[in-house]
């Protein structure tokens, strides 16, 4: 009911905004479909974000708390969701705010949460490790295809494949690639070229399409087949945005068709342009290394010694005969000196021997074996031995005029 009031009479502000905040919140909490156009995750308890109608330019700020955002599942910007929310005024401010006590991926959102739980699940058991992952043969024997049939996937592999390797053999299995049979048809395809000794690369392709029309790519039956599959898998899906999780667990993801056309087999041209570029390389190399070694050869070649042996031959001889006469001289030199030396060591032996006192007239008494140096080592009646500088000379004592 309305409020009377004059401006005699008027009522009170917070009249008012009771009012009003009673009118907001009897709406009550109700469920809203919208868009998350912004998410701002804070630290604490509460958390931010904005919503917009998806058909007109709407839009609200709305407070939850994270509690609520964990229980969404990986909910991101841009997703589709329905939202419960409650209106009310905050008396202090009179601010009109929305609560959101739920939140709920709708749609395609849905879709990407429900596909970002499988592939989590399938991470967590291994399937996407890469040191699984197989290589892929140089050169196969016979390819795998299993895709639509009479699609632009089948088209490009093939014509593409064949542009490089004219001589590639292909097994080609056609199936659904879209719908509720699409899984059975493409692992029951999978099962059969797997069991082929002679295939030894498989292709999985598709063109692209929307989320809905790639969902058997992401199939968990497929995924897990994939993974179990003893030849090599390439993932052929979509464009280049689409990541289905059949990318994830196959042994090489080419981004499409073509690209896949180009992973699987070489390029005939482009090896023998590479084989020609590569023998003119070889080629050159051994000119400028039979250029090099003639260089070096011609440079050997005109040395001196080259152009005279002899000559060096010659220099040694003249230096060793330089040598020879040195070490002559030397040698004479050296004989001198010590010639001089002994015969200055012999003269001093000669000047201090008892016999250069014999030569110079003297005489040394001799009894016996010892020399008579006093009278009294001899008497009357002793023979004796005059010592001179030819021979001896025998004497006898006839008298002795010593004292005592």
């Amino acid at each position: 009911m309305a409020i009377e009031s004059t401006a005699e009479s008027p009522q009170p502000l917070r009249v008012v905004v009771d009012a009003t905040k009673g009118w907001v919140e009897r709406l009550g909490s109700i469920w809203v479909a919208a868009q998350l156009i912004e998410l701002n995750r804070r630290a604490g308890h509460r958390q931010y974000l904005t919503l917009r109608d998806p058909n007109e330019e709407v839009s609200v700020s709305v407070s939850t708390t994270a509690t609520v955002l964990d229980a969404a599942g990986p909910i991101v910007e841009g997703s589709t969701v329905a939202a419960l929310l409650k209106p009310t005024v905050w008396r202090s401010n009179s601010r009109l705010v929305y609560e959101c006590l739920d939140i709920r991926l709708t749609g395609e959102g849905k879709l990407l949460a429900t596909l970002e739980q499988r592939k989590r699940k399938l991470q967590a058991e291994g399937l996407f490790d890469p040191e699984l992952k197989k290589r892929l043969p140089f050169l196969p024997k016979k390819i795998g295809l299993i895709t639509g049939a009479k699609s632009a996937a089948e088209r490009d592999v093939l014509q593409n494949v064949r542009l490089r390797w004219p001589g590639a053999v292909f097994a080609v299995r056609n199936t659904l690639v879209q719908g509720t049979e699409a899984v059975a048809q493409i692992v029951a395809a999978l099962a059969e070229l797997d069991a082929d000794p002679d295939v030894e690369v498989i292709v999985i392709a598709r063109g692209g399409g929307s989320l809905e029309d790639l969902l058997p790519f992401s199939d968990e039956t497929l995924i897990r087949a994939a993974f179990a599959a003893q030849t090599p898998i390439v993932s052929a899906i979509g464009h280049e945005i689409d990541n289905p999780i059949l990318d994830l667990v196959a042994d090489l993801r080419a981004s499409t068709p073509t690209d896949a056309a180009k992973r699987i087999v070489p390029d005939v041209a482009e090896l023998a342009r590479q084989h020609q570029e590569a023998r003119q390389r070889v080629r050159g190399a051994l000119l400028r290394l039979v250029e090099r070694q003639r260089r070096w050869l011609a440079d050997v070649r005109s040395r001196p010694v080259m152009r005279n042996p002899a000559a060096v031959i010659k220099v040694h001889a003249e230096r060793l005969a330089e040598l020879r006469n040195r070490a002559r001289l030397e040698i004479t030199h050296r004989q001198r000196l010590e010639a001089e030396w002994l015969s200055n060591r012999l003269s001093r032996l000669r000047t201090l021997s008892p016999q250069a006192t014999l030569h110079r007239g003297y005489a040394v008494l001799v009894k016996g074996k010892a020399s008579v140096t006093s009278v009294k080592q001899v008497a009357v009646g002793d023979e004796l031995t005059a010592v001179v500088k030819d021979g001896g000379i025998a004497l006898s004592v006839r008298s002795d005029d010593g004292e005592g």
